[in-house]
């Protein structure tokens, strides 16, 4: 116990170093420190590693389906033969059993191609391949604070788009590589010492940039919202490098650890690769959070904290955000999602949407089927003393009932409702627009 209150107060301590200074009089290395601090609380707080064990779950499940459907896309378009390397390539780290493994996944996708199948059967793979991206985007979701997810239309359309697309241009690219590494006058220049060391430099990296791309286009794609193509490139590329260099680490414990292994007998692939599964999520989940960061870096120091709204605070967001989609449902049309409104405001999605909620519960907000906020009604008929009654006495889920009443705080409590609505003065969403 003793122990665990000393690692607190190292970490407080730790935390009041790094934050407490001014951004005019911190250090810049102060500031880069920020970064792996807040990382590494997250990580101990145990929010990122439930988040990934849930994924190596998914991923058990769906991995065959989703290999099953892009050979079939590959397979269309003559390159299905290099898909087995992909897989290999990721599971390279697992050492001898990566071979194994590999012929086994390709050997199960094969007789999902042999048409055995039914429809039932086919609606169920396409099924888990899609509740996987859901459960990835719920992570990454989480990460961004992000208080809705896409739409259930969105889902199915831009997800089927990423597995369909997303498989050929990876090996279209690998081709690419392969095509340009056998050309003649490649090799030519090849012998030549220097440009030969270069090249062979520039070999070894293409992996790490294919996989720091994928995981930059997934960081910028896959949460629901906005996300600077800056911060998604530094966590992809920092993610790439960890995932690479882990999976060093990885294949050299694997060899170092086979007597250890040699206990668990046919059971040992399983381990090792459930593993491999779970610290490769991890890390992608750590590359997302660092985007996050980079984006919006005022949210180093809280971290994933419960962000909680006065009540006066949710009043003038439900005020503020009718007013900006009132305004432009009377000059431009709908244009505001809950993310844009969370951006302009300078709020958390997951705080403003219980606002939102609030106000479609009580028929002042309606969302279209692409997520676009409007009125519920006319401007003139949503007045402004309800909308703050809304926020103020609203509340999902069951209410708990008001015990005993007590007269004087009774009438004290309806005599300040009863001033704030006549301070309102009868005005409308119309007239805070107008």
């Amino acid at each position: 116990m003793d122990l665990i209150a000393y690692f607190g107060s190292l970490t407080a301590r730790l935390e009041q170093r790094l934050f407490e200074p001014t951004s005019a009089r911190a250090l810049p290395v102060m500031v880069l420190l920020r970064y792996p601090f807040a990382l590494l609380r997250d990580l101990t707080q145990g929010n990122l590693t439930l988040r990934a064990m849930s994924l190596v779950y998914t991923t058990l499940l769906s991995i065959v389906p989703l290999i099953a459907l892009s050979f079939s896309v590959l397979k269309g378009l003559g390159y299905h033969r290099y898909l087995e390397p992909i897989l290999y390539q990721f599971l390279e780290p697992l050492g001898e059993r990566a071979t194994e493994i590999t012929a086994r996944v390709m050997g199960f996708v094969e007789n999902v191609q042999s048409g055995v199948l039914g429809s039932l059967g086919l609606a169920f793979l396409l099924y888990t391949v899609i509740s996987m991206i859901q459960k990835v985007e719920e992570s990454f979701n989480f990460v961004w604070r992000v208080g809705r997810p896409r739409s259930l239309g969105r889902r199915f359309s831009e997800y089927l788009s990423v597995m369909v697309v997303g498989p050929v241009i990876m090996v279209a690219a690998m081709g690419l590589i392969a095509t340009v590494g056998s050309n003649g006058m490649v090799q030519f220049v090849a012998h030549i010492q220097f440009f030969g060391v270069a090249l062979a430099q520039i070999g070894r990296l293409t992996p790490y940039v294919l996989v720091a791309g994928v995981f930059t286009f997934m960081y910028a794609f896959i949460p629901n919202t906005k996300v600077e193509i800056r911060a998604a490139a530094v966590g992809g590329v920092v993610a790439g490098v960890l995932w690479s260099a882990s999976g060093e680490l990885f294949a050299a414990i694997v060899v170092h650890s086979s007597r250890t292994m040699a206990i668990y007998a046919g059971f040992a692939i399983v381990i090792v690769g459930l593993m491999w599964l779970y610290l490769s999520w991890l890390i992608l989940l750590l590359g997302v959070q660092l985007a996050f960061y980079l984006q919006h870096p005022q949210f180093l120091r809280p971290g994933h904290g419960d962000i909680r709204l006065t009540s006066g605070l949710k009043e003038r967001l439900a005020l503020s955000l009718m007013y900006l989609v009132g305004k432009d449902f009377r000059i431009t049309g709908p244009t505001w999602t809950l993310q844009r409104l969370a951006e302009s405001l300078e709020v958390p999605g997951t705080a403003l949407g219980p606002v939102v909620a609030c106000l479609e519960r009580r028929g002042l907000l309606v969302a279209t089927e692409e997520e676009i906020l409007m009125p519920g009604r006319d401007l003139g008929s949503i007045g402004l003393a309800e909308i703050l009654e809304a926020v103020r006495n609203d509340g999902e889920g069951p209410r708990m009932p008001l015990g005993r009443s007590i007269e004087p705080a009774e009438a004290a409590a309806r005599e300040a409702e009863a001033a704030i609505n006549a301070s309102m003065n009868g005005r409308t969403l119309k007239d805070l627009v107008e």
